[in-house]
């Protein structure tokens, strides 16, 4: 069982710079490929970012790829999420989760996570 904590979203004007941070708990974190995604008002959850169980692999979607970088630091229990270069359109509630059973294809649609955060609300202002 893992439990998540995403911190770090707010206010920020376009073009300015946020970092997610995503806490979790449960003594396995580096069993758990992690992932960010992020839902819109009105639109259905989407993926941001996803990072192997190690480190070593990172997946991102077109809409954030060279913004957006993912990071983890398994002996904190942490995953980041670094957002340059903002833009109104990624405003949405963050979302952490996290994959027992998988650890490569992270960006791929068909993958089910296995837990999920409670979410932060970033806000972009033009």
């Amino acid at each position: 069982q893992v439990q998540l904590v995403e911190s770090g979203g707010g206010l920020a004007q376009a073009g300015g710079s946020l970092r997610l941070s995503c806490v979790a708990s449960g003594r396995t974190f580096s069993n758990y490929a992690m992932g960010w995604f992020r839902q819109a008002p009105g639109k259905e959850r989407e993926f941001v970012a996803a990072i192997s169980r190690s480190g070593g692999r990172t997946y991102y979607s077109d809409s954030v790829k060279d913004r957006f970088t993912i990071s983890r630091d398994n002996a904190k229990k942490t995953v980041y999420l670094q957002m340059n270069s903002l833009k109104p359109e990624d405003t949405a509630v963050y979302y952490c989760a996290a994959e027992r059973h998988n650890d490569y294809q992270l960006g791929s649609p068909s993958l089910t996570w296995d837990y999920w955060g409670q979410g932060t609300q970033v806000t972009v202002s033009s």
